[in-house]
């Protein structure tokens, strides 16, 4: 079960993080979440067979082909949290706040005649630990591509480097510098002082579906 790891760290009457979701069939999806936990980082995940490959990036995405980010994988998450915002609360995993720092579709550099074409050489090139991707955000676009490192510094297994490529949408800019939501076009410090940010509301398709959700 792709989602067992993310299911076990978690009390889902305790969190307003979601459970599941099914995917979009018109394109693969990517989210980037600025998560101020422990430690302030990055929640980088792409969409591949319906659920989301995560990534934590202490440093953040860059747009400098220069820069290696770090980028330890994580367990898988649902389709659905790349719409999640708000507040995790004191004592559960990853307690702390999540923004959408940046949302879009992407594909590979080869792109394929289907989504299924698509997630399988996706799925190839993760296997073989070198992933190479076109993002479609707002504020990250163009070629990347997140490489595999093995026994370095004691990182351990799940340890990757993100990586700009050469391109049209390389920068010496500080992307981090855009530091709202692409959703709510709210800060961290914003979100974290927000009354109803404990819930989470997933694009609501009506009113009834939209009223707040408090945890317990």
């Amino acid at each position: 079960m792709a989602l067992r790891e993310y299911n076990k760290k978690r009390v889902f009457n305790k969190t307003p993080e979601p459970r599941g979701g099914k995917p979009a069939k018109d394109a693969l999806h990517f989210v980037v979440q600025k998560h101020d936990a422990t430690r302030l980082h990055y929640d980088f995940r792409l969409e591949m067979k319906g659920v989301l490959k995560s990534w934590a990036i202490p440093k953040g995405p860059s747009l400098n082909p220069d820069d290696r980010r770090l980028a330890m994988m994580v367990e898988d998450h649902p389709y659905d949290y790349k719409d999640f915002e708000g507040i995790i609360p004191e004592g559960n995993y990853g307690a702390g706040t999540v923004i959408v720092w940046d949302e879009g579709t992407y594909e590979t550099l080869e792109p394929k005649k289907s989504i299924k074409e698509e997630e399988k050489s996706l799925l190839a090139q993760l296997k073989s630990g070198s992933l190479k991707f076109r993002l479609f955000g707002k504020k990250l676009k163009g070629e990347f591509a997140l490489v595999h490192i093995k026994n370095n510094n004691g990182s351990g297994e799940n340890a990757w480097l993100l990586i700009k490529h050469r391109d049209d949408f390389a920068s010496t800019t500080d992307i981090s510098k855009k530091a709202k939501s692409v959703l709510s076009d709210k800060s961290i410090a914003q979100m974290g002082k927000d009354k109803n940010a404990d819930q989470w509301i997933s694009k609501p398709k009506n009113k009834s579906s939209s009223k707040s959700k408090k945890t317990q």
